[in-house]
């Protein structure tokens, strides 16, 4: 039996999809979402006759009428769109910073709350690529060769207790370690056109190990003054450089004096309830 070149050509094809299982590919993660609820799809997943679908959530809610074009929806399963979510596995959201896993589309949560990477934060100093836990980082800052470079060094602080700051505005970023509490702060300035932005930041993740904190900045010159109180400082696992877009006070160009500036911070650690 003899078989011409196009079908060689068809079935070297397949084989080769068959045995390139793994390959990447860009995919809009909006199209793996319910079309009704907007959730993410998950296994069972159900279509009526014209291929319009609905979660399993959905559909008793409907009645099991299609909102796209009033066909029965919920007794068929799409098994197709079924076969894709099996097939799709994503990087654990901490992979940055360490965590290898990859994992089926749906589990992440799952995985991420006790991920042992979820404490992980980068080390603030510039092009120190080091990455550990908050409380490692603490340790890890203080015991390094950072603490040798002047600009670097980092200034105790007291909840609760106003303090004094003085920084070049070239600098960008001071540091401060609490007394109390083994954790770094970051305050930082951005030069821009209306003025000098400055910042405050926990350099922890978002757990309720670390707390959660409060600050006021006060910033006078020449009988004039400007405040800014934060009801909840963010919380940061990596220091970015982007100019802020929330959570800073603004210091017009016409009350700086030079390339450095003084102000008082005040930092408070926030109980349970005022948190909520």
């Amino acid at each position: 039996m003899e078989c011409d070149s196009s079908d060689l050509t068809v079935s070297r094809q397949k084989r080769q999809r068959t045995e390139d299982k793994t390959r990447s590919a860009i995919l809009d993660f909006s199209v793996l979402d319910c079309p009704i609820c907007m959730e993410p799809l998950s296994i069972p997943i159900f279509q009526c006759d014209n291929g319009h679908l609905a979660c399993s959530s959905c559909c008793p809610k409907l009645k099991n009428k299609c909102p796209s074009c009033a066909l029965p929806v919920g007794h068929s399963r799409c098994r197709a769109m079924e076969t894709v979510l099996k097939t799709v596995s994503l990087p654990c959201q901490n992979a940055k910073y360490g965590c290898t896993e990859i994992l089926a589309l749906g589990k992440e949560p799952t995985h991420e709350k006790d991920c042992s990477f979820a404490e992980y934060c980068f080390c603030p100093v510039l092009n120190c690529n080091y990455a550990c836990s908050y409380i490692d980082l603490y340790h890890h800052y203080l015991s390094s060769i950072h603490l040798t470079n002047l600009k670097l060094r980092c200034s105790r602080f007291c909840f609760g207790k106003s303090f004094g700051i003085k920084m070049n505005i070239s600098d960008k970023i001071l540091f401060l370690r609490t007394i109390s509490k083994r954790q770094l702060f970051a305050v930082q300035c951005f030069r821009e056109h209306f003025g000098v932005y400055v910042t405050v930041s926990c350099i922890a993740p978002s757990i309720p190990e670390v707390g959660q904190f409060s600050y006021r900045l006060d910033y006078t010159v020449d009988g004039e003054s400007v405040t800014y109180n934060s009801s909840e400082m963010k919380m940061i696992r990596e220091v970015s450089l982007q100019t802020p877009q929330d959570n800073y006070m603004l210091i017009p160009h016409s009350l700086l004096r030079g390339e450095s500036w003084e102000m008082r911070l005040l930092i408070n650690m926030l109980t349970e309830e005022q948190h909520r």
